[in-house]
């Protein structure tokens, strides 16, 4: 496969994974409507998950199981706590405000990563990075919908957990980013679901919506976020990775908060204020920006290097 043809297959899985998952976000506010609660639908989740991705790793892959001893506290934090909190606050966040709002708030998680690891890990502060995370900022104000004290009131609950979700996918992120180091990311995404699966299941009554008499359609629609809106994406993600740089791969996946807004107007009949799109649009340039920005400082030693090797 040529290389050009390697990076559109990458953008195409990635533009895929997006859009499946802005898809799950929509369908799940549509259970929401129906009675079921965001607790429900994230123990099935990731339940779900964890049984069907067991049980195609037992058909084709079984070394994906295997894992060290000492690794178990870490995956049992990593999807018990971290996991558990970014599924739970992510659809609390879509069930109290508008599905886009919600989703770009978590697409704040970037930002974080960010601002850590230039406070903790001494990465480099620019003026870019410092311009995206006031775009940042003034994006998520405008989103939350704090020029309007009415609406900013009446969103409270939703932007609070919205926030939660951010904080705690940057956290799974920095967490996950470890794991991947030493196991493949199939692995480390099984685990996560796995224990947190076990840990939600054991806060409320284990494996109770089995006996819960929910129609057909929404099983149907319980299945569909299973499958289309969680397994598939992280796979079409990860083939993604493989195909182009993880930067690029971010930056591709803001089409998520973007196919979101679109499903939840044409299915949900929601509509964002047209300063809460234009504060969308603000989040989105701050990750693309500081994508680059991370991209350009990922090729600045190699550049430097090539040039050295020239002179020599």
């Amino acid at each position: 496969m040529s290389m050009k043809a390697s990076s559109t297959r990458g953008y195409i899985c990635v533009m895929g994974a997006a859009v499946m998952w802005a898809s799950s976000g929509t369908a799940g506010k549509a259970l929401f409507q129906a009675g079921i609660t965001p607790f429900e639908l994230v123990q099935i989740r990731v339940t779900f998950s964890a049984v069907l991705l067991a049980i195609t790793f037992i058909l084709f892959g079984r070394r994906f199981f295997t894992i060290r001893l000492r690794d178990v506290a870490y995956f049992a934090f990593l999807g018990g706590v971290a996991m558990a909190l970014v599924q739970l606050s992510y659809f609390l966040a879509i069930s109290k405000i508008q599905v886009a709002a919600a989703i770009l708030l978590e697409y704040l998680a970037p930002i974080i990563v960010a601002v850590y690891s230039m406070c903790f890990w001494n990465e480099q502060v620019t003026t870019a990075k410092l311009f995206a995370l006031f775009l940042a900022i003034a994006g998520c104000y405008l989103v939350a919908g704090g020029y309007n004290m009415e609406l900013l009131h009446m969103n409270r609950l939703g932007i609070f957990w919205g926030l939660i979700a951010a904080i705690s996918f940057a956290s799974y992120t920095l967490l996950g980013e470890r794991g991947m180091h030493r196991y493949r990311p199939w692995t480390v995404i099984f685990y996560a679901f796995l224990f947190a699966a076990l840990s939600l299941n054991i806060i409320h009554k284990p494996l109770h919506y089995l006996h819960v008499s929910y129609d057909a359609e929404q099983w149907w629609c319980l299945l569909y976020i299973v499958i289309i809106g969680t397994i598939l994406p992280f796979g079409l993600y990860f083939i993604g990775v493989n195909h182009i740089r993880s930067t690029r791969t971010m930056i591709t996946a803001t089409l998520e908060p973007i196919s979101a807004a679109f499903m939840a107007f044409f299915l949900l009949g929601e509509v964002l204020e047209p300063l809460q799109i234009t504060g969308g649009l603000s989040v989105v340039a701050a990750i693309v920006l500081l994508q680059l920005q991370k991209e350009h400082d990922e090729m600045a030693p190699e550049l430097i290097r090539q040039k050295g090797k020239t002179e020599n």
